[in-house]
């Protein structure tokens, strides 16, 4: 039978399975030999002890599309990245934190700016002007006043997202209108792992349909991105690529280096500076990590 970790605490796996619901796993011995550590977000095989009392053993993880190292996770589609538009204002560096986190995993972005209703006309554009010259998909909301639940909704059809951001930017109010329809499904979920309640937070998956998850993802206040070398930085900033090539110099990071094609479109207003100064303030920071 095969099924989706959504939790994992203490050696015990919670695996949703569709139309059978959750199954209490441990996993195989031979996993522990090989070092091959279940995570939430796996897809997996189980072999099923007891029917009655959902119990199971994880007989076999299927091939993941990608891992998250913190948080814990794999098989992530998308990150739901969630900020408020005003109170508290966006945090600039941690936000391209985040972005540079998920451009390395290859996994793409949908922004979310909550508040939209006590937000200033000027403060949206101010939002809209930076990211949407790197491409990601921008969602202004209001959990207060639901607005544009929907569309985001719609945005989690038959993905597995992260849900990811700050504290008090109200992400759990949307993380609750994301899930009205699964308040049965989620109660019998936290029943049956009700030990956890009092735990440390864990990354866990939430289904919002059957084939629709969001992973709350907590541990994401403080962001140090030194996963890679200084060199591979710029490639994580994708408003960079179309000047790629056209400097100078090959291998150009576009710091200090003379005929650069970003630095020149900096100039020009093509890229943000608010961007480009996160990329030096990360670009020096693994160059610190290099020497120490």
């Amino acid at each position: 039978m095969q099924g989706k970790i959504v939790k994992g605490i203490a050696g015990f796996y919670y695996v949703h399975v569709v139309e059978s619901g959750i199954y209490e796993c441990k996993a195989k011995g031979a996993f522990r030999k090989e070092k091959i550590k279940p995570l939430v977000g796996d897809n997996v095989e189980i072999d099923i002890l007891d029917e009655g009392k959902k119990l199971g053993n994880i007989a076999q993880i299927l091939e993941r599309k990608n891992e998250l190292i913190r948080p814990a996770v794999a098989n992530i589609d998308q990150a739901l990245v969630v900020f408020a538009v005003t109170k508290p204002k966006p945090h600039f560096n941690l936000l391209d934190r985040f972005l540079v986190m998920m451009e390395s995993k290859e996994i793409p972005v949908v922004l979310v700016f909550n508040k939209k209703d006590i937000a200033e006309e000027e403060e949206i554009r101010e939002l809209k002007e930076i990211y949407s010259k790197c491409g990601y998909r921008i969602i202004f909301t209001s959990a207060k006043k639901e607005e544009n639940v929907e569309l985001v909704k719609s945005v989690l059809e038959g993905k597995t997202s992260a849900v990811a951001g700050p504290s008090g930017v109200g992400k759990s109010s949307l993380i609750n209108l994301f899930q009205t329809e699964v308040e049965m499904e989620t109660g019998t979920i936290s029943e049956k792992i009700e030990r956890g309640k009092h735990t440390t937070r864990h990354s866990e998956l939430i289904p919002v349909n059957e084939n629709s998850y969001i992973m709350d993802t907590p541990g994401f206040s403080s962001l140090y991105v030194n996963a890679f070398e200084k060199e591979e930085l710029k490639y994580y900033f994708p408003e960079f690529e179309p000047y790629e090539g056209q400097c100078k110099f090959n291998g150009c990071d576009h710091i200090h280096e003379p005929g650069c094609a970003v630095k020149k479109a900096l100039e020009e207003g093509k890229i943000h500076k608010i961007r480009y100064q996160n990329y030096t303030e990360m670009y020096n920071e693994l160059k610190e990590k290099k020497r120490y």
